[in-house]
């Protein structure tokens, strides 16, 4: 792992993060300390104070006399998480600066009509939805609200897995991000955000039955 100027803790939590993005840990799988510490190369101390960081943010789960362990998946949570992520984007978006909207709509809308799911990787669609989300709300300048919602969006990619899997669901998103992106063009501020709340809501119930299924 490369070392930056940066406390190791917080690289260490980003690496971790990483890989949990990837899939590299299953939902409520033990967190082998020795083992990732080894992997990562770093003792185990900035290692558990990564886990720490994570445990806040809702990623990691601590249980006494059994260590650290990945959060589990569920329902409840899930129909929780996307409302929330949907109201923070929303207040970004409104909180942006029109001309950088302006500015920015048409590359939103190429991005959003050039990406073929069909032969995108898994990595390929989280990589593009996140990149589009990140161009969406770039002209936000409240760091408070942006830290947040990075913090939120962190916990609700651990169902990213359940979300990409279902091609009627990615197609579904692609749509939407047209539309949030022609109504940008248009000047439809209100609309826009209207768009990016049904974005992360609109397919909430398919997305729960799936994991009904899987618990």
């Amino acid at each position: 792992m490369a070392i930056e100027r940066r406390p190791l803790r917080d690289q260490i939590r980003d690496e971790v993060l990483a890989r949990l993005r990837r899939g590299d840990f299953p939902a409520g799988q033990d967190v082998n300390e020795a083992r990732l510490a080894a992997d990562l190369g770093v003792s185990r101390t900035p290692l558990r104070e990564a886990l720490i960081a994570l445990e806040i943010e809702g990623l990691i789960q601590s249980r006494p006399g059994k260590g650290f362990r990945f959060a589990p998946v569920s329902p409840k949570e899930y129909r929780e998480l996307c409302p929330v992520v949907a109201a923070l984007e929303a207040l970004a978006l409104e909180s942006s600066d029109p001309e950088y909207l302006a500015r920015t709509a048409p590359k939103l809308l190429t991005m959003a009509t050039e990406f073929d799911v069909s032969v995108a990787s898994q990595a390929e669609i989280e990589q593009r939805d996140d990149e589009w989300h990140d161009l969406l709300l770039g002209g936000c300048r409240n760091e408070r609200l942006m830290d947040l919602l990075t913090t939120v969006k962190a916990s609700l990619r651990r169902y990213v897995h359940v979300v990409i899997d279902d091609e009627t669901e990615i197609s579904r998103s692609a749509g939407e991000h047209k539309l949030i992106a022609e109504r940008l063009i248009s000047g439809d501020l209100a609309g826009a955000v209207e768009a990016l709340k049904a974005n992360w809501t609109s397919g909430t119930e398919r997305v729960l039955e799936k994991l009904t299924r899987e618990s």
